[in-house]
Order: structure tokens, then C-alpha cells, then sequence
């Protein structure tokens, strides 16, 4: 992975009133492909995955955002505009089936980088409503080393 970019993500989850956020800032690599962005980058201990790769791939057209990670503890989360998808999330105990739905998709990327919004809702897949995530990436080019 030729990783070519800085990578800030901002997640916070809402759940019972409270809300709780983190931030992770890392290199990784970023291309347009078959009219989708992909933002990729290694997991480390500070996200509990090390050994993991995660791919975060948006659609040019702003409605789906799949979130990928692949290695020993896998998962793949698919938010999607107007679909409800029931979803594989590996947390390290063990792996469980997830209910994903879109609030909003907010993609402000080109070929340089930008940015990526989006909200979802989690359920436990009878419904239960588990919480509301809000994440926000920026992936920036980072200087080229001097000659």
C-alpha cells in the first residue's frame, strides 16, 4: 500500500443521551476507481485491530459507504441511502450481525482527496436500536520528500 496520504477520522457514537468521540490520524493510500473513492489504512494497537487493514470505499454518487476490514478480526459494514442492510462485524469476542441504515452521506472527494460525512444507525438486527454514528474523514496529500 503505497500510503501517500494523511488520513483524519472522527467517529463519535451517540447511545442514551451521551456521546463519545475519537479521533485517529494516520498515513494510508487513496485512489478513484470505477466511479468509487477508496481510503485504505493499516489499523494500529491504539484502534485494538493492529494487524488489520480497513478500506473505506464511497460512491462518486453520494449514496453507499462500505467500510471493510480486513485481517484477523473482520467486518464489513455497508450504509447505504434508503436500505437497511444486516451486516458481519467482528469485535475481537466474537463476530455479530448488525442492522446498518444511512442518515446522510456528505462525499466531497476528487482524484486529490477531500472529505467524507456520513451517519449511520445500528440495531441488533431485531430492531433494537443500538446507536447513532457520525464520521467524518479528510485525506490529504502529504508533501513529497525533498530531492
Amino acid at each position: 500500500m503505497d500510503e501517500k496520504y494523511l488520513i483524519t477520522i472522527k467517529g463519535t457514537m451517540e447511545q442514551g443521551g451521551h456521546s463519545e468521540t475519537v479521533e485517529l490520524m494516520t498515513h494510508g493510500a487513496f485512489l478513484k476507481r470505477d466511479g468509487n473513492f477508496f481510503i485504505m489504512y493499516k489499523e494500529t494497537e491504539a484502534t485494538g485491530y493492529a494487524g488489520c487493514t480497513t478500506t473505506v470505499k464511497v460512491g462518486e454518487d453520494g449514496r453507499r459507504v462500505a467500510m471493510l476490514r480486513y485481517g484477523k478480526a473482520p467486518s464489513q459494514l455497508i450504509i447505504e441511502k434508503g436500505t437497511r442492510h444486516l451486516c458481519h462485524y467482528e469485535t475481537g469476542y466474537g463476530a455479530i450481525s448488525l442492522g446498518v441504515a444511512a442518515d446522510v452521506i456528505e462525499p466531497e472527494l476528487d482524484e486529490s482527496g477531500g472529505r467524507v460525512k456520513f451517519s449511520y444507525t445500528l440495531d441488533s438486527g431485531s430492531e433494537d436500536f443500538i446507536s447513532r454514528n457520525l464520521v467524518d474523514i479528510t485525506v490529504t496529500p502529504l508533501p513529497e520528500p525533498a530531492q
